[in-house]
C-alpha cells in the first residue's frame, strides 16, 4: 500500500523571488536496497557487491565536496541515498549532478542509489524550524540504520560526514552503524590510498582559503553581475541576450563569442554571435559558460580577426586584417557555470624558486588555451613541475585576476605519449575505466549459430565465438534484390582473422599468408583459398551492386582519409595514411545496408521512439569555398541537390593531379552538417534522411567501434521483434526520455570527434619531434595550396595527411621571395591577395605568385609548448614541387584502378537494369528471434563464405563518409 504525505518546498525562482510549493509525496513498503546480501527484494539491475568488510554512507555534504574522492574506484561499497543525490542537484548545479549519475549509472563502480525519501520506514518529515541541513543529516542517518537491520546485522555501516555535531549525536546511538568524519574515514580505512589523501587535503585546504579570502574581503562573489531579477527582465525584454560563451583559442586574451540562444535572440532580431573583445568585457566567464550579453552601442562594434594558426605575434603576423565591425557586447552576468576537471602544467622550477622556498599559492597554466590562468595552494610546485595535472575551480573572487582551485591528481610527466593521450581524454570528459567481468561476459542460451556446429554448441572449446544481433538477407541471384529479411540474436565464431590487405591480396588474384592454413598439406590450403576467395568476390560483387544503387540516388563519396601510426619499441616510427582498398568498401556497404534495414524495422515498429540518425542537408551558402577553388581549376560544381553533388565531384577530376579531387571533396565534407542521433518522435518523417548516404531511414545498429547507440538500438530491435514494446523488465525509453539520451549520445561523439582529432595531432607533432628539419629528408615533403589567406596559404601535405598554415609575411614583416632555382627567401616587399592567388612583391621590384593547388616545397618543424600541445609548423622552402620515391602515395595503386572501372560498369549495369525492370514484390520480413529463416535463405551464402572474417574493421568507413557525418 502507498502512503500520501504532502511534501512543502521552498524553492528560489530566476528571478530572486521565494515560491512554496505543496507535492503530493507517496511512501512505499518496499523499496528495493540493491544489496547482494538481501533475499527479501526484487532485484533488477546494478547491485551492490557482498564482497567487501563494510558499507559506507557519505553525507550529503561528503557527496556535495568530495564526490571526485569517492570517485576512486578502489572505493567499494558505497550507498548513495536520494537524500544526499537530490542536495547535489539544488546546490551544486547541473554539471556536478550529472557526474554523480554516471557514477551511479557505471556498472564498473561499486555503488547503488537507495531511495530512501519514498521508502516508509526511512522517511522523516522536517520538523518545524529545522535547518535543511541538519534534516538532511538526520534522514540519511535514519536510512543507514534501517540498511543495518534490513541487512539483519551481516554488513556494518559506516557513515561519513563533516558535521562534527552529527559525529557525536549519532556515533553511538545504534550499533553496527558507526558516524565518523570523512578524513578519519580515509585514515583509517585507506591509509594506502595516497592519492585519495592528497586530495583531500586539497579540497580541505582550498576550502579554508576561500573561506579566509570572503571574511576578509566581506564581498560577494560576481558582485559586479547584475542581479538575478535584472537580468531575467531584460532577458525577456530582449535588452540582453543568453549564450554559451566560446573564446577563440588563437586569441584568447582578446577575443570570445557569445552563441546566442533563447527569446532574448528572437527579440533582438540578431543572427550571428556576439563579438566580447576583450577580458574586462568578459567580465570572469569561462569558456563554455552561459551569460548574458548587453550590446554595446553600434559605434563601439568591432570585428573579428581570423587567423591562419595559432600564434603568438601582432595582427600583422599572426592573422587576417579585422573583418566589418559585427555586434558588439560585454557580459553582465552568468547563468550557468561550465566547471570542470581542467589539466594544468606548474611553473617552471625558476618561478616557483622566485617566490621564495615557502610559496604555497601559484597559478597554473590550463592546457587548453581558451582557460584562465588558475590559482591553486600546493606545497607540491616544484616536484610538479614537469607533469601534467588536474585541478578543479572552487570559485573565482571579485579581489582577485584569477579563479581558485585545487589539485585532483597527476596525470603523467610532459611528452610522454601516455600522459599526453590522458590529458586529451580528461579535457574531453571521457574515461577507460575497464569493463567488469559481468560486463564482458554473457549466457550463449538461445541463439541462431551462425557457423557449422549441428545448430547447436559445443561446450569446450570456444574460441573467437561472439554474441551478435544480426541481419540476414535472402537476394535474388541476378539483380541482386533483397527477397526476405531476417533480424535475431546470434553466435558467430571466425574462422579466418584477415587483415585488409590480406583480404584485397585474395580479391586481386595475388597470394596471402593466412596463419589458419598453416600445417595444412598443399591440396587443402589450395583448396580452403579458392573457397575463401570465391565468397570474398561474391561478397563484394553484392557490395557492389548495391553501393551503384546508392551512388543513383546521389550517394557522396567524401574525404575519409585516416592516418596509421607505426609504433615501435615504445617510439612511433612511421606515419602513412590508409591506402584505399575496394574490400573498406565492400565492408562499409555491408555494414549501411544493415543499419538502413534496421532503420526501417524500428520505425515500423517503434515510430514515434525509435533511435535514428540523420543527416541534414547542408546550407547552399557553406559551398562557396568549395565553388570558388573549382572554378579556378575550371570544374563547375552543382549543389543543388546531394545526387548532383555526387556527379559534379566525380567530373572535378584532374588525371594529372589526383589530389586535386581529394581536396575538393575535403571542402565539400567541411560544408556539411554533422550527422545527429534523435527520436522519431521529435521530427517530421520528412526530416529523416540522410543526406550524405542518401537514404530515407538510417541509424547506428553495427558498427567497427562500440557505439553506445548500437546498444540502444539492439534493445529497441529486440523489442520489436518479440512485440514487447510496452514495458517488461526492462521498458524502452519514451520520447522525452530519447530525446534526453539522443543530446547526450551526440555530446559524447562530438567528443570523440576531438579526441581523434586531437590525438592525430599529437602523433604528428611526436613523430616530428625528434627530428632536426633542416637534416632530416623526412621533414620536406610535397604540399598542395588549398586556401589562400591575407598574409599566407593553408597547405596539404599527403605524404602525412596534413593540413595547416604556411605565412607568407614573417614576424619581422619581411615576405617571401624565392630565387631562380626556387628557393625561398625573407625579403622587405608587400603582398597583394586576389581570389585565387597570392603575389609577393619585394622592395626591388622582384615578384612571386602563388595559385591554388600549385605544389610547393615544404619544410615541417614543430613548435613545442610546455604547458600547451605541441604545434606543427609549416614552411614553404620553394615554390616547386617536391619529388620522391614516396609521390606513389598520392596516385591510386593499379589494383584500384581496376576495381573503380568494375565499379563504374557495374553502376551503368544497375542504372540500366533500373530502368526497364518491373516493380518488385514488397520485401518479407522475419523477425522471429532464435529461429532461422525458412526454405532457401541467405544463410546458403553464409555457409559458403563461412570462412570469411574480417575482425580488423577499426577503419571499415573507406572513403564512404567521414565518421561524423555517417
Amino acid at each position: 500500500m502507498l502512503q500520501k504525505r504532502e511534501k512543502v518546498l521552498l524553492l528560489r525562482t530566476f528571478g530572486g523571488r521565494t515560491l512554496r510549493l505543496v507535492r503530493e509525496h507517496y511512501l512505499r513498503a518496499c523499496e528495493p536496497c540493491r544489496c547482494a546480501l538481501c533475499a527479501a527484494c526484487r532485484h533488477d539491475g546494478k547491485l551492490l557487491s557482498a564482497d567487501v568488510t563494510h558499507y559506507v554512507i557519505p553525507d550529503w555534504k561528503v557527496v556535495q565536496d568530495y564526490l571526485e574522492v569517492l570517485e576512486f574506484p578502489e572505493l567499494k561499497g558505497i550507498i548513495f541515498m536520494q537524500t544526499a543525490c537530490q542536495a547535489v542537484q539544488h546546490q551544486r548545479g547541473r554539471r556536478q549532478y550529472n557526474k554523480l549519475r554516471h557514477l551511479l549509472r557505471d556498472a564498473r563502480r561499486d555503488c547503488v542509489l537507495f531511495a530512501n525519501e519514498f521508502h516508509q520506514s526511512c522517511y522523516v518529515p522536517r520538523e518545524p524550524g529545522e535547518p535543511l541541513e541538519k534534516w538532511q543529516t538526520r534522514s540519511i542517518y535514519t536510512a543507514a540504520a534501517w540498511y543495518y537491520h534490513h541487512c539483519q546485522g551481516k554488513m556494518p555501516i559506516v557513515m561519513v560526514t563533516e558535521d562534527e555535531e552529527a559525529v557525536q549525536r549519532y556515533g553511538s546511538e545504534t550499533e553496527g552503524v558507526f558516524v565518523i568524519p570523512f578524513k578519519n574515514y580515509l585514515d583509517d580505512f585507506w591509509p594506502d590510498l595516497r592519492a585519495a589523501h592528497e586530495l583531500c587535503e586539497s579540497i580541505l585546504q582550498s576550502r579554508r582559503e576561500r573561506e579566509q579570502e570572503c571574511q576578509e574581503s566581506h564581498r560577494k562573489e560576481y558582485a559586479e553581475h547584475l542581479p538575478p531579477e535584472v537580468l531575467e527582465a531584460g532577458i525577456k525584454s530582449g535588452r540582453y541576450s543568453q549564450g554559451i560563451l566560446n573564446v577563440n583559442k588563437h586569441r584568447a586574451q582578446i577575443e570570445a563569442f557569445a552563441r546566442l540562444q533563447g527569446t532574448g535572440t528572437k527579440d533582438t532580431g540578431l543572427v550571428s554571435d556576439i563579438l566580447i573583445h576583450g577580458m574586462k568585457a568578459r567580465n570572469r566567464s569561462i569558456h563554455g559558460d552561459l551569460v548574458v550579453v548587453e550590446l554595446l552601442p553600434e559605434g563601439q562594434w568591432k570585428g573579428r580577426t581570423t587567423t591562419l594558426c595559432e600564434s603568438d605575434g601582432d595582427d600583422r603576423a599572426s592573422g587576417e586584417a579585422p573583418s566589418e565591425p559585427m555586434p558588439t557586447g560585454r557580459v553582465v552576468g552568468i547563468l550557468q557555470k561550465n566547471w570542470r576537471d581542467y589539466v594544468v602544467t606548474f611553473p617552471c622550477r625558476e618561478e616557483v624558486q622566485s617566490q621564495g622556498k615557502h610559496a604555497q599559492k601559484v597559478l597554473v597554466t590550463p592546457w587548453d588555451r581558451r582557460i584562465p590562468r588558475i590559482r591553486i595552494s600546493t606545497q607540491q610546485a616544484e616536484a610538479l613541475q614537469d607533469f601534467r595535472v588536474v585541478v578543479r575551480i572552487d570559485s573565482w573572487e571579485t579581489t582577485s585576476l584569477y579563479p581558485n582551485g585545487h589539485f585532483v591528481r597527476v596525470l603523467g610527466r610532459i611528452g610522454d605519449l601516455e600522459g599526453e593521450i590522458a590529458t586529451i581524454l580528461v579535457e574531453n570528459s571521457i574515461s577507460v575505466v575497464p569493463f567488469s567481468e559481468a560486463q564482458v561476459s554473457a549466457p550463449l542460451t538461445r541463439r541462431w549459430c551462425l557457423f557449422q556446429q549441428g545448430k547447436r554448441l559445443r561446450v569446450l572449446p570456444v574460441p573467437a565465438r561472439r554474441l551478435a544481433v544480426s541481419v540476414l538477407w535472402e537476394l535474388a541471384p541476378g539483380s541482386r534484390d533483397v527477397r526476405r529479411v531476417w533480424f535475431g540474436r546470434s553466435v558467430v565464431r571466425s574462422s579466418f582473422q584477415l587483415s585488409y590487405e590480406a583480404a584485397q591480396a585474395l580479391l586481386d588474384g595475388r597470394p596471402a599468408e593466412l596463419p589458419e592454413l598453416r600445417g595444412l598439406a598443399a591440396a587443402a590450403r589450395d583448396q580452403r583459398l579458392r573457397e575463401l576467395s570465391a565468397a570474398l568476390q561474391l561478397l563484394t560483387d553484392v557490395a557492389r551492386h548495391v553501393r551503384a544503387r546508392r551512388a543513383l540516388r546521389g550517394g557522396l563519396q567524401l574525404d575519409g582519409a585516416e592516418l596509421r601510426v607505426r609504433v615501435a619499441d615504445g617510439r612511433l616510427r612511421d606515419l602513412r595514411p590508409r591506402a584505399p582498398l575496394e574490400v573498406h568498401e565492400t565492408v562499409a556497404e555491408c555494414m549501411i545496408l544493415a543499419n538502413h534495414w534496421v532503420a526501417r524495422r524500428l520505425c515500423r515498429g517503434l515510430a514515434h521512439r525509435a533511435l535514428l540518425r540523420r543527416h541534414p542537408a547542408p546550407r547552399q551558402d557553406a559551398f562557396a569555398e568549395l565553388l570558388l577553388s573549382a572554378r579556378a581549376r575550371g570544374f563547375r560544381i552543382d549543389t543543388r541537390s546531394n545526387k548532383t553533388l555526387a556527379d559534379s565531384l566525380d567530373n572535378a577530376n584532374d588525371p594529372s593531379d589526383p589530389v586535386v579531387n581529394k581536396l575538393l571533396r575535403a571542402m565539400a565534407t567541411q560544408a556539411m552538417s554533422n550527422a545527429l542521433y534523435f527520436s522519431t518522435g521529435d521530427c517530421a518523417e520528412e526530416d529523416f534522411q540522410h543526406y550524405g548516404l542518401a537514404l530515407d531511414k538510417y541509424t547506428h545498429f553495427t558498427s567497427p567501434i562500440r557505439r553506445y547507440a548500437d546498444i540502444i538500438v539492439h534493445r529497441m530491435l529486440m523489442a520489436t521483434i518479440s512485440g514487447d514494446t510496452a514495458g517488461g523488465k526492462d521498458p524502452l525509453p519514451s520520447n522525452k526520455d530519447l530525446e534526453e539520451l539522443c543530446r547526450h549520445i551526440n555530446n559524447r561523439n562530438r567528443a570523440a570527434q576531438h579526441c581523434q582529432k586531437q590525438s592525430t595531432e599529437l602523433f604528428q607533432c611526436m613523430y616530428f619531434k625528434d627530428k632536426d628539419p633542416d637534416l632530416d629528408e623526412r621533414c620536406t615533403s610535397d604540399g598542395v595550396i588549398y586556401s589562400i589567406r591575407t598574409n599566407g596559404v593553408l597547405v596539404f601535405i599527403p605524404r602525412f595527411e596534413i593540413k595547416g598554415a604556411a605565412y607568407l609575411r614573417n614576424k619581422d614583416g619581411l615576405v617571401i621571395s624565392f630565387g631562380p632555382d626556387g628557393r625561398s627567401e625573407w625579403k622587405s616587399g608587400s603582398l597583394q591577395r586576389s581570389q585565387n592567388k597570392i603575389t609577393s612583391t619585394t622592395a626591388c621590384g622582384q615578384s612571386a605568385t602563388l595559385h591554388l593547388f600549385d605544389h610547393v616545397t615544404v619544410k615541417i618543424s614543430v613548435q613545442a609548448s610546455r604547458c600547451h600541445s605541441d604545434t606543427i609548423r609549416l614552411e614553404i622552402i620553394s615554390n616547386r614541387p617536391y619529388v620522391t620515391s614516396d609521390s606513389e602515395l598520392v596516385q591510386q595503386s593499379s589494383p584500384l584502378l581496376r576495381s573503380e572501372l568494375v565499379k563504374e560498369v557495374t553502376r551503368s549495369a544497375e542504372e540500366a537494369q533500373l530502368a526497364h525492370e518491373a516493380p518488385s514484390s514488397p520485401v518479407q520480413e522475419e523477425g522471429c528471434e532464435y529461429r532461422q529463416t525458412q526454405g532457401r535463405s541467405l544463410y546458403v551464402l553464409l555457409e559458403e563464405i563461412r570462412d570469411l572474417a574480417l575482425l580488423d574493421v577499426s577503419g571499415s568507413m573507406g572513403h564512404e563518409l567521414p565518421s561524423s557525418l555517417q
